[in-house]
């Protein structure tokens, strides 16, 4: 048995969390540079806001209609999802993190203490209690009917957000009313490649003949249909794979020319990057940078390129990898270009204490670098920094625009809430 829960509006649901004013009025959270609509409230749906409205062409109406908008506010959202998974870790044997507001459960043995059904509202009260965060809380015996679960709990207010559908005629109810494009792994391609056969609903998606949709389609799709017959394809995968890359990439909140602007941005991804590397233990070998124009504005002439280098040994520490970038940067820059985005991307993983060192590379330095980089992570953690390098700059004209970003509550320490 699995079970998937999944956060309510997630984004939304985190800025309501502190804000209690805000729990039946209309909420929007905003994409980076504040472009369009990523996460609504059921209230803001209703005034006919969709999911990546253009935040310029809906602005005035939907503040007027008593609307409020936030910028993205990613800090406070990963705080409140690790805080999510450590209560499900403690709920149930195994957790599987689907993405920083969903995670499968492995259910096995919990039919030994405790039904099904009251076992979910147990998760959902136990998270609203510790969080604050609303969440809904499907119920099947593989992932996939899980997710059919979940779905249902979601679309019907008489399961109050828990639904298991254990149960055969349960199933087979809630397929008959499901649209097939709502089918985990089912495409907008597929959907109508499915629709121009007839099936259009998840039953008959579990009725198709394994062998001919083996022949026209593909094995996902045959284990999709005997997932949503009961039989378990897909097994819970608790410990991810390790990542093969990290990019950390932004649009600019302006049209960028200068190349100490880029520099700035460029040495900023790369110390993200870097620490992103080091919550790994890894180290990399190879760093890319990549720039480019704005493709939508055709008055400008275009400029879009990727430079990389293998590094001389793996490293994680931050100054070797805003080096190793600035020089990329100077490569690509072209004058008088307007950029309006830079990233890094770095690749080639190793353990970070095993690998081969450069020849001419003393030990003694790498084991001080890797204490000093460890101590800088330490104190950022800490909320007594932050500690940056001076090539990030100190202005940062060039940053994504978060004109409407709500306070990180849960860590900085300035924007803890104060009770009179």
């Amino acid at each position: 048995m699995f079970a998937l829960v999944d956060c309510n509006s997630f984004y939304a649901s985190c800025e309501r969390v502190f804000r209690p004013d805000l729990r039946t009025k209309p909420v929007v959270v905003l994409s980076n540079n504040d472009g369009c609509v990523v996460a609504l409230t059921g209230e803001a749906k209703n005034l006919g806001i969709k999911m990546c409205d253009p935040w310029f062409k809906i602005e005035k109406t939907f503040k007027q209609k008593g609307g409020i908008a936030f910028s993205s506010n990613y800090e406070l959202y990963g705080d409140i999802s690790s805080r999510i998974m450590s209560i499900l870790e403690e709920l149930a044997p195994k957790v599987e993190i689907y993405s920083i507001d969903e995670a499968f459960l492995d259910l096995t043995g919990i039919t030994n203490c405790m039904d099904l059904e009251e076992f979910g509202r147990a998760c959902q009260k136990q998270i609203m209690q510790y969080t604050g965060m609303p969440v809904r809380v499907g119920i099947g015996p593989t992932k996939t009917l899980a997710k059919v679960a979940s779905y249902g709990a979601k679309r019907y207010p008489a399961t109050q957000g828990v639904l298991d559908i254990t149960a055969l005629h349960k199933r087979t109810k809630l397929m008959k009313l499901m649209p097939v494009n709502e089918i985990w792994g089912v495409g907008r391609r597929l959907n109508k490649r499915l629709l121009s056969q007839r099936v259009s609903t998840a039953f008959n998606l579990s009725q198709m003949d394994v062998g001919q949709v083996r022949k026209q389609f593909s094995i996902m799709l045959v284990n999709t249909i005997r997932e949503l017959r009961g039989e378990t394809c897909i097994p819970l995968d608790n410990a991810p794979a390790p990542k093969k890359q990290i990019v950390v990439s932004r649009t600019f909140s302006k049209r960028v020319t200068e190349l100490d602007f880029l520099e700035e941005a460029v040495s900023d991804y790369a110390a993200r990057a870097a620490e992103k590397l080091r919550k790994e233990r890894k180290a990399c070998k190879i760093i890319s940078v990549f720039i480019r124009t704005n493709p939508f504005r055709k008055q400008d002439i275009q400029h879009r390129e990727i430079r990389s280098t293998s590094l001389l040994y793996p490293t994680n520490d931050t100054r070797d990898l805003i080096k190793s970038a600035k020089l990329l940067l100077k490569d690509l820059y072209r004058k008088d270009f307007n950029y309006n985005k830079a990233g890094i991307m770095l690749s080639d993983f190793f353990d970070e204490t095993v690998y081969q060192l450069d020849l001419f590379k003393q030990k003694d330095r790498n084991t001080q670098d890797f204490k000093m980089m460890s101590l800088v992570d330490q104190i950022n953690q800490s909320n007594l920094g932050p500690i940056s390098f001076l090539a990030q700059g100190i202005k940062k004209e060039w940053s994504m625009k978060r004109e409407l970003q709500s306070p990180r509550y849960t860590t900085n320490l300035q924007d803890i809430l104060a009770v009179n």
